[in-house]
């Protein structure tokens, strides 16, 4: 879950990933008298996630194609482990940065396998190292060995956006930028593709810079949300749950939603909270396994009419007991983490 994932930078494979820094970063577009993106500061530490939201016209596409400079910013600047973006060759710089879009650009008349190999070619790999990477980020996206023969034209649009993350992560770059990776894709595909990439990330630990218009999206794939304001002003930059407990403006409040308190309780599971003495009495009662979200083990409660529930292991084992009572204590007692 997504609560399990925060905090990541610093475990295995921290060393595959980059800092990225923002430094009053401002960017005009000819013929517009206010800015895409103004003065924008903020710091992405090596392997975490990053995800950039706001309303239409907040410079959050903006914003991440600077990185790459797909885009040039006109003041400011930003660096990557400490080197200005602008002081690097921009063919390489791309070349070393995974791209991921929501349109996935696949090119049609090449395999899958060619495809995912399309960067380490161009960087000029062996042929089998690419074979060899290409087979295990084929397997590591969760397609078959035989899907790496097929064409684009033959997967669904869940798989090619599989590819699209494989492509990306080919040569294995310290840096990704995900634009709405998942926006044209069904709720059912869209949350399974979430989870897949929150798993993927934590065995290829990258820096992302990660854009969506939908704040659920960014609470549950985010280490760091930066809500940006129309004219890409950024309005808060922080933890999912420092920004749902302690919103910094009306707009921020408004923008993550009235219920910001029901999101804060899909940012634990049930295995990570103290729990109650484990109950004999509810043996026959409403039982829910560990790696259950509060947020997920109130609405059984509340659909099962009960007040309390036996928590469980996944053997089946009891640990604990859940109460309502218990749930609203820790929303209300409970203090948000800040970045540091």
């Amino acid at each position: 879950m997504a609560e399990a994932a925060r905090g990541r930078a610093g475990t295995a494979g921290a060393s595959a990933a980059a800092e990225i820094v923002f430094r009053g970063v401002t960017k005009y577009y000819a013929g517009r008298k206010v800015a895409a993106v103004k003065d924008l500061s903020l710091v992405v530490p090596a392997g975490e996630i990053c995800v950039l939201v706001g309303p239409s016209g907040a410079g959050k596409t903006t914003a991440m194609k600077l990185v790459n400079r797909l885009i040039d910013f006109d003041e400011g600047d930003i660096t990557i482990d400490g080197r200005s973006v602008r002081s690097l060759d921009a063919v390489e710089l791309r070349r070393g940065i995974g791209y991921v879009i929501q349109q996935i650009g696949l090119f049609p008349h090449m395999t899958i396998g060619d495809n995912v190999g399309v960067v380490p070619r161009l960087l000029g790999w062996p042929k089998k190292r690419i074979r060899e990477r290409t087979a295990e980020l084929i397997e590591l996206v969760g397609l078959e060995a035989a899907d790496s023969e097929r064409y684009p034209s033959q997967l669904s649009g869940g798989q090619r956006q599989r590819v699209g993350l494989a492509r990306a992560l080919a040569a294995d770059p310290k840096v990704m930028l995900m634009d709405e990776p998942f926006g044209a894709l069904d709720p059912i595909t869209r949350d399974r593709l979430q989870n897949e990439f929150l798993r993927l990330h934590e065995v290829e630990r990258k820096t992302v810079i990660f854009v969506t218009h939908d704040i659920d999206e960014a609470i549950k794939i985010g280490d760091r949300i930066a809500i940006l304001r129309e004219g890409g002003v950024l309005a808060q930059y922080d933890t999912p749950d420092a920004i749902l407990a302690a919103p910094a403006d009306d707009f921020v409040a408004r923008f993550v939603g009235t219920d910001r308190g029901l999101k804060r309780l899909a940012l634990r599971r049930l295995d990570e909270i103290e729990l109650d003495p484990a109950d004999a009495a509810y043996e026959a009662g409403l039982r829910l396994a560990a790696a259950t979200t509060l947020r997920d083990a109130l609405s059984q409660l509340l659909t099962a009419g009960d007040r309390q529930c036996l928590v469980v292991d996944a053997d089946g084992n009891a640990i604990g007991t859940l109460t309502i009572d218990h749930v609203s204590a820790l929303l209300s007692s409970r203090e948000p983490e800040a970045v540091s």
